[in-house]
């Protein structure tokens, strides 16, 4: 999953009279920027050996044959969607985003359309979307499906190539499976795929109302021959609040970095998308997973810079989640619930260099939170607070703690020093602060007196 740009922050999208073809502004659904915490799930056929999703055979590390002789191992023998969705509302979340269709073209639904299904082509025998959609708005979750506009298994697919490859990415822009041989172009078979392409995900958006459409493998091909306007707009004439992930370009909603939280945040609203130990679906083998503690520095990294972590899972191929990664989801959820304060209805924190480590902001801007992910010894400082604080407790134990300034002269504010907290209020993973300020928060910026 290469990184992507980023993408603006709003779109343009069809009022509810499709023939009239006007366009209205439609910002992001609100829902998004406060829920926090996604889970992303990426199941299918590849846990049946562990290897990895559609990539193992594009890279010859298994024959295509090979890869799709695990059809007949997947059995979803005990999936239980409701059982995912009460660990993924446990774990703290508010969406979750399942693979839909990856790369290798095998769709977890009945699809109408020609091309493989775990319910034609499996043993499972079944429509796995519609259950999981259903469990996850019983449990109050929104619904996300994750769509590959690539297929590597499609024989329309590779049938014309990117007018301006990217070079980083020369081995890909050459791969037979996903391109053709100079001047083998076939623009024929191509309107076939995208027609193909276009009744899948139209069937998505019809039978299950996703919430939230996120797309990828849009690498491959330029926006003019992906047709996103044409796809974005019959998407948001079924449901004009769809969120859209970056991969649908210049009609995306929000930027989608993955595997480290970017140093820079992006302008607008974004997501991180993280595997909990080093893969995206299920490899028996890798067991180098986060801690829990990493997970919860990672949360807040990411949700102090104003994004949203998707936090990924790889079920095993009869459909439970390993005690391991289950063990991680439940044990971020547990932080989440002890400082629920600091996480939801808040915006972003503190720029950087006015405290070491993330923080958050509650909507009204009066309170800061602001994390510490050692002990703190002595003292915690903020630099640059104009405003006079009211009251400093720690989320989730209510102790309050003393507090004073120092220095400072004319227009540059002093250092707010706050007293360590007691070991007994003291959070295992990380500690949260509750700043009450005087007002909404006024920060000094500049260089200082000279």
């Amino acid at each position: 999953m290469p990184r992507r740009r980023p993408v603006r922050s709003s779109r343009s999208v069809h009022t509810s009279d499709v023939s009239t073809r006007e366009v209205r502004p439609m910002p992001l659904q609100p829902w998004f920027a406060d829920a926090k915490l996604g889970i992303f799930v990426h199941y299918g056929v590849y846990a049946v050996d562990g290897v990895p999703e559609s990539w193992s055979f594009f890279s010859g590390q298994l024959t295509r044959e090979q890869y799709m002789r695990q059809l007949d191992g997947f059995t979803a023998s005990a999936y239980d969607p409701g059982a995912w969705a009460a660990l993924f509302a446990r774990a703290g979340a508010r969406y979750a985003v399942l693979t839909a269709r990856h790369h290798d073209g095998v769709a977890l639904w009945d699809t109408e359309q020609d091309g493989l299904s775990v319910v034609r082509d499996t043993p499972a025998g079944r429509d796995l979307i519609g259950g999981y959609a259903d469990a996850l708005r019983a449990a109050g979750l929104r619904v996300g499906l994750y769509y590959s506009h690539s297929d590597w298994s499609h024989p329309d697919y590779p049938t014309v190539r990117h007018p301006r490859p990217d070079p980083r990415h020369t081995p890909v822009n050459d791969n037979r499976l996903s391109t053709p041989e100079p001047g083998a172009e076939d623009p024929a078979a191509w309107r076939r795929f995208l027609a193909y392409r276009n009744a899948q995900v139209r069937e998505l958006t019809t039978r299950y109302r996703p919430d939230l459409l996120w797309f990828d493998g849009e690498w491959e091909r330029d926006e003019e021959q992906w047709g996103i306007g044409e796809l974005a707009d019959e998407i948001l004439a079924v449901n004009p609040r769809t969120v859209l992930n970056s991969r649908m370009l210049s009609r995306g909603d929000y930027a989608t970095p993955e595997q480290g939280v970017p140093l820079e945040a992006s302008d607008g609203p974004w997501e991180l998308c993280l595997t909990v130990n080093d893969s995206w679906g299920y490899q028996g083998h890798d067991h180098r997973h986060k801690s829990v503690g990493q997970l919860v520095r990672y949360f807040t990294e990411t949700i102090g810079a104003g994004g949203n972590l998707l936090l990924d899972v790889g079920p095993r191929e009869d459909g439970t989640i390993t005690p391991e990664q289950t063990a991680r989801l439940e044990g971020l959820g547990d932080w989440i619930v002890r400082h629920a304060d600091a996480v939801y209805g808040t915006v972003t924190g503190l720029p950087p260099g006015h405290h070491y480590g993330p923080s958050t902001l509650a909507a009204d801007r009066r309170t800061l939170y602001l994390t510490c992910f050692d002990a703190p010894r002595e003292t915690v400082s903020v630099r640059g607070l104009r405003n006079a604080v009211r009251r400093v407790t720690v989320v989730g134990a209510g102790v309050e703690l003393g507090h004073h300034v120092t220095g400072g002269l004319h227009e540059v504010p002093g250092v707010l020093w706050i007293d360590a907290p007691p070991a007994d209020a003291v959070d295992p993973h990380a500690t949260v602060l509750a700043v009450e300020l005087d007002g909404e928060l006024d920060l000094y910026r500049g260089p200082g007196r000279d």
